[in-house]
């Protein structure tokens, strides 16, 4: 692997490297991208070939598919329906940041980021050159930085040594500063649960929704 593909985003993403990583994605390519979790790995999220290719660079299938990342809460409105008061009460709160949300897809969106069942999880990240990228090339399908069964690749060596082939471009941040999961709420049915506990107590999940927000094993009347 060439040097030349690490492209450094400390302390912000060059000009030329932006477009590099632009024209990367709109050709399908896949990135190695940081988050402000661990690092991701990830493709246009509108490109049906470059998510397969994503989903069997990660040894996934199709039963799971990836979250989306947004540059912003506008996303929402764009990309969903039906969205609950309490799927924006939330956005406000923690986006940019460690939280997931599962909304309702507009039904003539088009993508296929695997067995969605009409749904689509979407994140803000809370993280400047990346948010700087999506702002400017659109909503990326990501999802850990490593095969899965392994732990997530905190630095970019590490995530070279993952996927040595098939990456248009690595973007060095430097190690991750945090390593605690999104939380991922599902607010796509009647009553909101949380499916992956995270980085948000679920109390404050709560208090911010302005709903009981329950974690999905926990059965309610």
């Amino acid at each position: 692997m060439s040097t030349e593909t690490i492209l450094s985003v400390t302390p912000s993403l060059a000009k030329d490297d932006l477009a590099r990583a632009k024209r990367a994605l709109r050709d399908g390519r896949i990135l190695v991208v940081p988050t402000d979790t661990v690092y991701g790995i990830g493709c246009d999220a509108a490109n049906r070939a470059a998510v397969a290719a994503l989903l069997a660079a990660k040894g996934r299938g199709r039963q799971m598919p990836p979250p989306v990342l947004v540059a912003s809460a506008a996303a929402i409105d764009s990309l969903c329906v039906d969205v609950p008061d309490a799927a924006r009460a939330l956005a406000r709160a923690f986006w940019p940041g460690g939280l997931t949300l599962i909304l309702r897809a507009r039904p003539d969106l088009g993508w296929d980021l695997g067995d969605t069942a009409g749904t689509i999880a979407l994140r803000m990240p809370d993280q400047g050159a990346l948010l700087r990228l999506l702002s400017e090339a659109g909503p990326m399908a990501v999802t850990s930085a490593n095969p899965t069964g392994k732990p997530p690749a905190t630095t970019v060596a590490q995530a070279v040594n993952y996927f040595p082939q098939g990456v248009a471009a690595y973007l060095d941040a430097g190690p991750s500063g945090a390593t605690t999961a999104s939380s991922i709420v599902d607010l796509a049915h009647e009553r909101p649960r949380i499916i992956r506990p995270g980085a948000i107590a679920p109390a404050a999940l709560s208090e911010a929704a302005g709903v009981d927000i329950h974690p999905a094993e926990v059965q309610r009347p």
